[in-house]
């Protein structure tokens, strides 16, 4: 049973995924951790892959349930779920056993052969199709790239069209899903809390069924039907110590981040050596050290690269 995948970035926070047009099925994010869940009493029936029946649940001699996903090749072995309970079973891996940008569907195997079927009304499904795009007629469970989180770091907000019945936030970070992230109606307006990993972000809000870009927000991109999406950038604090040197009058921190500006960032002296912390979005930063005038890379960071202009750099990945 040959499955396509949704392209999706997998959110590397401490949180528990929370959706809002159901609840969300198969896994959470606890810490550093994915931590896949199968719970027997969430599914009703499950498909045969060889004759590709239905067949109800009830009686099914369950040995054994494996995770299986694009992540280890739809594999029916690989990754063995362990009982925990009566009815469930749990299955845990680190976040640095995955690519940091990977496509996320995945399903459960019973006995190795039968796939469980979740429900249509389970807010994480997708359609799973085959490379041609036929649909299966059945669903994979996916996983999110941000999650709706009253105490998460990107409020959206859409001011007015009090006399709006239906208001989605819809972006990049959920792939355009014109469902998923319904607002809640406001005093003020329409309202609604993500948390994100670090990046760049385009989204736009959907009332009634008609598109608009966010109207407070001047950060924009043309998109490819010739209109513009908002923009959002999700940064964090970023900490860079330079350790020794304590003789240097002074120590700059230039990078990419900065266009490698010679004067903008002048570092911290400290017991320890130098140090700053900025903010930084998500992705890849090259960046060095300038102490005294002369450009140095990090001796503490084991992680360089070439810049394409036959310069080292050392690198900084914010997650």
């Amino acid at each position: 049973m040959k499955l396509v995948i949704t392209y999706l970035c997998l959110c590397f926070l401490s949180l528990n995924l929370v959706a809002q047009n159901g609840n969300t099925l198969g896994y959470k994010i606890e810490g550093e951790e994915v931590v896949f869940t199968f719970d027997v009493r969430d599914y009703k029936e499950y498909t045969n892959e060889h004759t590709g029946r239905k067949m109800d649940f009830k009686d099914f001699n369950i040995e054994n349930v494996v995770v299986s996903g694009e992540f280890n090749l739809w594999s029916r072995d690989k990754w063995k779920m362990n009982k925990v309970g009566e009815y469930t079973y749990e299955l845990r891996k680190k976040l640095s056993d995955f690519t940091d940008e990977f496509s996320w569907e995945f399903k459960f195997v019973i006995n190795n052969s039968y796939w469980a079927e979740p429900s249509n009304k389970v807010s994480n499904i997708a359609p799973a199709v085959d490379n041609h795009g036929n649909n299966y007629h059945t669903y994979n469970l996916k996983i999110y790239t941000a999650v709706p989180d009253p105490n998460g770091n990107a409020c959206f907000k859409l001011n007015g069209y009090e006399n709006a019945k239906n208001v989605i936030l819809s972006g990049s970070f959920n792939r355009w899903d014109e469902h998923l992230f319904k607002m809640i109606k406001t005093t003020n307006g329409w309202e609604l809390t993500l948390d994100l990993k670090p990046g760049e972000y385009q989204y736009k809000f959907i009332v009634d069924g008609n598109w608009i870009e966010d109207p407070d927000n001047p950060s924009k991109k043309r998109n490819e039907y010739d209109g513009y999406n908002s923009v959002i950038n999700i940064q964090v604090p970023v900490t860079f110590n330079l350790f020794g040197f304590k003789n240097a009058n002074t120590v700059i921190l230039a990078g990419s981040f900065n266009d490698w500006n010679e004067h903008e960032i002048k570092m911290t002296k400290t017991d320890k050596g130098w140090t700053s912390t900025i903010l930084l979005s998500g992705g890849k930063h090259h960046y060095k050290y300038i102490v005294d005038g002369e450009w140095i890379v990090d001796p503490n960071n084991s992680i360089k690269e070439y810049d394409g202009h036959g310069h080292i750099n050392s690198v900084k990945m914010v997650k």
